[in-house]
C-alpha cells in the first residue's frame, strides 16, 4: 500500500472545503431570492418599514409616500398607519389614476397636520388628498387631527386659504368607516366628482365655534351613503352641494353645527343641480338649523324631489328652513332669477326649537312648488313663534304643530318670468 504524503492529505482537504462552501453559498442565494421574492410579493405595507418614526415630531411625509407608491402597484394592498404612533405628515397626495383598485388604508394610528407656516407654502386647499382612484377604503380606530385652533385664531402667519382635511377627488367605490377626524383646519371630509361612495361609523369632532368646519362636505358626487355617524362642527354637519344626486343620509347623529344642509346654491349666477336626496332617522341638537335649503339671488338650475324623515330635533333654533334668499356676508343684491325648489317632503320631524319652527322664504319670480308637511310636531323650547312662509305653495297632509296658515295651497308658476329651460337640469 502506497503511503500518501502530507501535500497530497492537504489538497483532498482544500477541494473539500471549496466544494462544501460553493454549496452553502448556493443554498443561501436561493434562500436569499426566495425571500426577496416572498417581500417583493407582499400586500401589506406598513408606513414603519419604510422610515415613519411615529414620534409625533419628526417628519414622515416620506415615509408615508414611498409605503403608498409601494402599495399602489398591488391590487387588494394594504396600507397600514399603526396604533400607538402620531405621525406628523404635510400636506400630502395618494394620487392615481394608475394604481390598482381595492386598496385599503388601515388607519389605526393617529395623523396630525404641522402648525408651522413653512409647512404650508403659500397655501393648499387639501391636507391629506386621495385622488382618481378606483375603490378605495380607508378603514380602522385612527385619528385625523387637523390641529385647526391656530387657523381658526389666524395664529402663526398661516395662509388664508385653509385646507380640507380630508378630500377625496375622481374616484369611484370609496369607502370611509372606522375612523374620527377632529379639528380639521376648514371642511373634514370631502367628496368631490365621486361616485359609489360609502361613510359609515364615523366620528366628527370639532368646537361649536370653529369656522367653516363642515362635516362632510358633497359636490358634484353620485350615489353616496352616510350613515351610522357622529358629526360635531361649526357648520354644516353634512353640507349636500351642486352635482349631487341620489344621497342618502340615516341614522345620523348632529350637533353642534348648521344642521344637515343642501346648499348654498347657485352663488355668482351660477347654475346649481341636486336631486334624490334623502335624509332620515337622523338626530339633531343644538344646531342653528335642523334640515334646510339655501340658495342665492341670481343663480339658475334646480333643487328637486327631497325628502326628509324621522328627523328628531333638540333645541334647534330653525328646524325646518327653505331661504332662498341667502346671504353670507357681504352685501346682496334683488335679482331675479332663482334656483327652482320643488318637491320638497317633510315627514314626522319632532322636537323643540328655540327661535322659529319653520321658515319658508321663496323667490318673488320663482316660488317653492310642492312642499308637503306630514306629521311635524315642533315645540318652543323658550318663546313660541309662528311659521314664516313667503311664495311657499305645497300641501298639508295631517295636522301640524304649530299650524301653518301660511302656506299657499297648489302650485305657482313662474309667470313666464324663468324659463323652464333656464331652471332645468
Amino acid at each position: 500500500m502506497k503511503t500518501i504524503n502530507l501535500n497530497t492529505i492537504t489538497l483532498i482537504i482544500t477541494i473539500a472545503f471549496l466544494v462544501l462552501f460553493s454549496s452553502f453559498e448556493n443554498c443561501s442565494a436561493l434562500r436569499g431570492n426566495r425571500w426577496r421574492k416572498l417581500k417583493a410579493s407582499s400586500t401589506t405595507f406598513n408606513v414603519l418599514d419604510f422610515g415613519a418614526k411615529g414620534d409625533g415630531h419628526a417628519d414622515d411625509t416620506k415615509a408615508f409616500e414611498d409605503a403608498w407608491a409601494a402599495a399602489c402597484k398591488i391590487e387588494a394592498s394594504t396600507m397600514v398607519v399603526p396604533s400607538g404612533s402620531v405621525f406628523l405628515v404635510k400636506p400630502i397626495s395618494f394620487s392615481g389614476p394608475n394604481c390598482q383598485p381595492n386598496i385599503v388604508f388601515q388607519l389605526d394610528g393617529k395623523i396630525i397636520a404641522p402648525t408651522s407656516s413653512s409647512s404650508w407654502g403659500s397655501g393648499t386647499l387639501q391636507w391629506l388628498e386621495f385622488t382618481k382612484l378606483n375603490k378605495i377604503t380607508i378603514k380602522g380606530k385612527g385619528v385625523i387631527d387637523g390641529q385647526g385652533s391656530i387657523w381658526w385664531n389666524g395664529n402663526g402667519g398661516l395662509p388664508k386659504t385653509k385646507p380640507t382635511a380630508l378630500r377625496f377627488y375622481g374616484s369611484n367605490g370609496v369607502t370611509v368607516t372606522g375612523i374620527t377626524i377632529q379639528n380639521s383646519q376648514q371642511t373634514h371630509l370631502k367628496f368631490d366628482s365621486c361616485t359609489n361612495v360609502q361613510v359609515f361609523d364615523i366620528t366628527v369632532s370639532s368646537p361649536g365655534d370653529s369656522p367653516n368646519t363642515d362635516g362632510i362636505h358633497l359636490q358634484n358626487s353620485q350615489d353616496v351613503v352616510i350613515y351610522s355617524s357622529t358629526l360635531a362642527c361649526g357648520d354644516d354637519c353634512v353640507s349636500i352641494q351642486t352635482g349631487c344626486s341620489n344621497i342618502l343620509v340615516h341614522n345620523v347623529n348632529c350637533g353642534p353645527g348648521h344642521g344637515i344642509s343642501i346648499g348654498s346654491l347657485g352663488k355668482e349666477n351660477t347654475r346649481a343641480c341636486v336631486s334624490n336626496v334623502t335624509v332620515r332617522d337622523t338626530t339633531l341638537h343644538n344646531t342653528l338649523t335642523g334640515v334646510r335649503i339655501k340658495t342665492w339671488q341670481g343663480g339658475s338650475g334646480s333643487v328637486q324631489n327631497i325628502m326628509f324623515s324621522n328627523i328628531q330635533v333638540s333645541e334647534v333654533e330653525t328646524p325646518i328652513t327653505i331661504d332662498q334668499y341667502y346671504c353670507d356676508g357681504g352685501r346682496c343684491h334683488n335679482e331675479t332669477s332663482a334656483v327652482a325648489v320643488s318637491s320638497i317632503h317633510y315627514t314626522n320631524v319632532k322636537g323643540t326649537y328655540t327661535k322659529k319652527p319653520m321658515y319658508f322664504a321663496c323667490s318673488d319670480s320663482l316660488p317653492c312648488n310642492g312642499i308637503t308637511l306630514d306629521t311635524i310636531k315642533l315645540e318652543a323650547s323658550q318663546r313660541s313663534n309662528v311659521p314664516f312662509c313667503w311664495k311657499a305653495f305645497g300641501e298639508l297632509k295631517t295636522e301640524i304643530v304649530p299650524p301653518v296658515d301660511c302656506l299657499q295651497r297648489g302650485k305657482q308658476s313662474s309667470g313666464g318670468i324663468i324659463s323652464s329651460k333656464e331652471s332645468s337640469c
